[in-house]
């Protein structure tokens, strides 16, 4: 028996539900050097969001393919549209940080990760998916793979006058049909409006995330004046590349938390889901799952929690030479500045994973709850989501493409480093 005097000096302080595994293990009074007071003030503040404003309407949202207008301008005051940009804090665009410290990576994790646990793709990329992803360029869809060769995209934007002449498509466009403005472009980013002439918009059926507006796009001779231009003109290759890897980022925590959110709902159930005259996790079977699939959240949030550290902390360039290794699984797309490629690159390996177990738990979680899995809404609503939602986070990349060119670009790096240190002047023998 634990008696309180056994407690004394021990890390008691825990947050949230208190299911096992149900949270982060810096939620559960276990110790982290990550987190900081500022972390946890912004998990507060989160977590009373998302359960106040969000949670109970998520369903209804999913349902009806719209989120309120009102909920994004609300993302925008509160801050969280801000936080989806990175780092540093857009103080220009957003004003000063409303939480009254300088966010980091790992405000913008607890963010993603708090916000998904909703269970529902649509509403993250609802709501940030316009400020996460963006809208990458267009493209003409007999190529067939999306955002799969970012180097070969086809659109075609003369400059005739003041105005360019855009003419293209874009498929799968997340937030499309409730957009006021786009950015399209391929060496160089245009920022087309809402109502030009020959811009059309069409909603398309998926088969998940149905509020977050996915959207066919079609650019027919749409005349965008020269000052709509993005940046540098020659530039949006490299702006692109730069957006990539922050929108893996952004995949790799939700998609760990929706694993997560599998995990928690499956050991809540079997705690009360009677078979055979007793609960469901009295039974081995269910047990293994249940360990299981908290063997691979674990190691993927932990994994993912190290590269937040590293990217808090690495200049870019030591990012490059250090975490060469972790490379292996990285997605690397094109040309363009070489830091650019590696700066985020193991986050992308990451990205791999954290979608394979997402995908292991939202099947295992459908096995334990069985036909309630199958159903749209009550008990197993998160889970029947989520097994919808799954490929629309696996499919983007994608996996194949990622491990491939992930292999690659390690070796490359690796040669690189060894050519460096091959180069770096040799310490000298100290005479006796």
């Amino acid at each position: 028996m634990v008696s309180p005097a056994m407690l004394k000096g021990m890390n008691t302080e825990i947050y949230g539900e208190g299911h096992p595994f149900g949270d982060p293990s810096w939620y559960q009074a276990y110790n982290t050097p990550y987190y900081n007071d500022s972390h946890k003030k912004f998990r507060k503040i989160m977590r009373e969001y998302v359960d106040e404003h969000i949670m109970s309407n998520v369903h209804d949202w999913d349902e009806k393919g719209v989120i309120p207008k009102e909920m994004y301008l609300e993302a925008g005051k509160q801050g969280t549209l801000g936080l989806c940009i990175g780092r540093p804090w857009p103080e220009k665009y957003f004003g000063p940080s409303p939480w009254g410290f300088e966010p980091d990576y790992f405000h913008e994790l607890i963010m993603y990760d708090e916000m998904s646990r909703t269970g529902s793709v649509g509403f993250q990329w609802g709501i940030a998916g316009g400020t996460t992803i963006g809208l990458p360029r267009c493209t003409t869809t007999a190529a067939g793979i999306e955002r799969g060769r970012v180097a070969n995209l086809k659109c075609t934007a003369k400059l005739e006058g003041d105005h360019y002449i855009l003419s293209g498509e874009k498929k799968w466009i997340t937030n499309g049909i409730f957009a006021d403005y786009f950015r399209v472009g391929r060496l160089s980013l245009l920022l087309v409006e809402k109502g030009m002439p020959g811009l059309e918009t069409r909603k398309m059926k998926c088969s998940g995330a149905w509020s977050s507006g996915t959207t066919y796009i079609t650019f027919d001779d749409v005349k965008v004046p020269k000052g709509n231009l993005l940046g540098k003109e020659g530039k949006g290759f490299q702006y692109m590349m730069q957006n990539f890897n922050h929108e893996r980022f952004a995949f790799c925590a939700m998609s760990t938390r929706f694993a997560r959110v599998c995990l928690e709902e499956s050991l809540k159930f079997a705690g009360k889901r009677k078979t055979f005259g007793k609960t469901l996790i009295q039974h081995p079977v269910i047990r293994f799952k249940v360990a299981e699939m908290a063997r691979q959240v674990e190691a993927t949030h932990n994994w993912l929690e190290w590269i937040t550290y590293q990217l808090n902390t690495m200049p870019k360039l030591e990012a490059m030479l250090k975490l060469g290794g972790h490379t292996a699984l990285c997605k690397v797309q094109g040309k363009g500045d070489w830091w650019l490629r590696v700066e985020l690159c193991c986050v992308l390996g990451v990205g791999v994973r954290s979608v394979e177990v997402m995908e292991y738990c939202a099947r295992e979680a459908a096995q334990i709850f069985g036909g309630l899995s199958y159903s749209r809404g009550g008990q197993g609503e998160k889970v029947e989501r989520l097994n919808r939602e799954v490929r629309a986070m696996a499919i983007p990349g994608s996996e194949e493409i990622m491990l491939d060119l992930g292999v690659k670009q390690s070796t490359k790096l690796a040669q690189m480093a060894k050519m460096f240190a091959e180069a770096a002047p040799q310490p000298q023998a100290a005479k006796l």
